[in-house]
């Protein structure tokens, strides 16, 4: 059996290390001149309010630009990047190109920008899910994938197959949480449709219970490329620390497609992984009792019972939840909160004893509507919910949750980031 090709190189120079990531593995054997290619990074979100430490949650500028420069020399000339980056609650893709200077990517080399929730999408069968993508992508003769060498507090890893939901319209991507079928066993099928040629992990930076700006990043320097994304993916598994078997999207995928996962199967050019790997945890430590993160224990925080997000809870709802927890730990002022618990997603069912039952986002308020066990219902509906509604029916109800706690906290996650252990903001930038 002839072994996929995956190559695993240090990151310097940008435009000699994405050269040498793409050399390694052949990346570009499969283009041809003509073909129209789209470029699809891993633009998750951003922040244009409150600091947002980019590192390890989207792909750098340096590796996007390099990417273009190369494959407008080698004479492809149709090129496209494109994204669906998170509604907030309006589209912001346009921004994110501009703030991360894609805009001299489009003089230069006449590349297109394409935030996907501004174009039309069409239904596909994904395996027997029908999911709205992006027409624009469905059109592209080849797709270059360009994830982000991250952990995920719901797949453990999110990687180059789940790099794709960002093609999907937003309603497709609430159905990919939905509480019949998990998750890791929707994203999978997408890529599946599509006509990809090339993944290039960005791993300059890599994040530790991620994928958002809450996690920790820390500086990598690694490149991981091939024409065969499950390859790719196990390779990038490794270096995160993790063995393809243990992440069950991997599995699922690899299962459906009669792939292996023994990265012995794989043929690494370049740098050793076992050498270079380094376990980045993504997990967030929740108490046996499933009352809240362990940290609100140690700190004596009483009173209220957290539960654990699910898989069910869609991206919009899981960027708030942070804030979310560090609000209620700002209303901790050594006493116990008021018997309160707080559930979310689409299947967590409230539990009898409370007091107050918040129920956090459209979905719970629908799932518990009829509960009898809510004595007292704080029902903050909004899909996603709005922090200030949030913060002001907390303070009705006593509870004095501060949102400045939390704007204070984000600058104490960018600030944390130091140039002189490689955190520059100038990768996210196109010179």
């Amino acid at each position: 059996m002839t072994k996929l090709l995956v190559s695993v190189t240090k990151f310097d120079d940008a435009y000699k290390s994405v050269r040498q990531a793409l050399d390694l593995c052949q990346g570009l054997a499969g283009l041809h001149k003509g073909d129209k290619i789209l470029i699809k990074p891993n633009l998750v979100s951003w922040d244009f309010d409150l600091p947002f430490p980019p590192y390890g949650v989207v792909a750098t500028s340096a590796v996007m630009s390099a990417l273009v420069q190369i494959l407008a020399e080698e004479g492809f000339t149709d090129l496209t990047i494109g994204e669906a980056p998170l509604m907030v609650p309006r589209t912001i893709g346009q921004a994110i190109f501009k703030e991360l200077g894609y805009d001299k990517l489009q003089a230069r080399y006449g590349v297109k920008l394409i935030d996907f929730n501004e174009e039309k999408f069409e239904k596909v069968d994904c395996g027997g899910y029908e999911l709205s993508i992006a027409e624009s992508v469905l059109a592209a003769d080849k797709i270059i994938n360009v994830p982000v060498l991250k952990t995920h507090n719901q797949t453990m890893v999110s990687l180059g197959i789940k790099n794709f939901k960002g093609v999907l319209n937003r309603k497709s991507k609430m159905f990919c949480h939905n509480k019949d079928t998990d998750l890791n066993y929707i994203f999978p099928h997408i890529i599946e449709k599509l006509p990809v040629a090339l993944t290039l992990i960005d791993g300059v930076f890599g994040l530790a219970k991620g994928p958002g700006p809450t996690g920790k990043a820390e500086r990598l320097n690694l490149l991981v490329a091939s024409r065969d994304t499950l390859s790719a993916d196990i390779v990038g598994a490794a270096l995160l620390g993790y063995k393809a078997e243990d992440v069950e999207f991997l599995t699922y995928f690899a299962k459906r497609n009669g792939g292996s996962l023994d990265i012995n199967d794989i043929e690494v050019r370049g740098e050793d992984v076992e050498k270079n790997s380094k376990f980045l945890d993504y997990d967030w430590e929740w108490t046996e009792e499933n009352t809240g993160p362990v940290g609100f224990a140690k700190r004596g925080i009483t009173g209220l019972a957290i539960r654990k997000y699910d898989n069910t809870m869609c991206t919009g709802c899981s960027m708030l939840f942070n804030p979310v927890l560090i609000m209620f730990m700002s209303a901790f002022k050594g006493e116990p909160l008021p018997n309160l618990e707080v559930v979310s997603g689409k299947v967590q069912v409230a539990a009898p004893g409370f007091d107050k039952t918040v129920l956090f986002g459209r979905c719970p308020c629908q799932l518990n509507k009829d509960n009898p066990n809510i004595k007292h219902a704080i029902a903050i509906k909004g899909c996603p919910p709005d922090l200030m509604e949030f913060e002001k029916a907390m303070k009705e109800e006593g509870i004095a949750c501060d949102y400045n706690q939390y704007v204070m906290y984000r600058h104490y996650i960018f600030n944390r980031y130091k140039a002189e252990d490689g955190f520059d903001m100038g990768l996210y930038k196109v010179k």
